[in-house]
């Protein structure tokens, strides 16, 4: 059996990149149909002022019928964003896919990415490479 190394066996996609945000967005749409889990990553960097919240979206189609993942749905939820402060959430539901939204506001705004990283594969990543 071969062992596992940390990365071949998991894959990812970025729904909001890393940016400086002082208004709301929706993230692009990413398609979780190859994994059997989901955990959704936050990553934050400097907040300067404004406050910046997270929700996650499910839909059956990539470009419409999104709406708000149920909170039985998804383990944990997430917080009001908080300078050098990473945050994740687990989706358990069953919508093909996903996307974050941010709400920000501020003059000077805050920096965070999204990112989702899927684990027990379906299928191995075209890049990964097994013993």
């Amino acid at each position: 059996m071969p062992q596992f190394d940390g990365k071949s066996r998991l894959d990812f996609a970025t729904s909001l990149p890393p940016l400086l945000r002082t208004a709301g967005s929706n993230g692009s749409a990413v398609d979780c149909s190859e994994a059997y889990r989901v955990a959704i990553f936050v990553q934050v960097g400097a907040i300067t002022d404004g406050t910046h919240t997270i929700k996650i979206q499910e839909s059956d189609s990539s470009g419409s019928g999104f709406a708000d993942v149920a909170a039985g749905d998804q383990l944990g939820s997430f917080v009001t964003l908080v300078a050098n402060t990473n945050q994740v959430v687990s989706y358990i539901g069953s919508k093909r896919y996903l996307r974050a939204v941010n709400a920000s506001s501020g003059s000077t705004g805050g920096n965070f990415g999204v990112v989702m990283v899927f684990s027990e594969l379906k299928r191995a990543p075209a890049s990964a490479t097994f013993p």
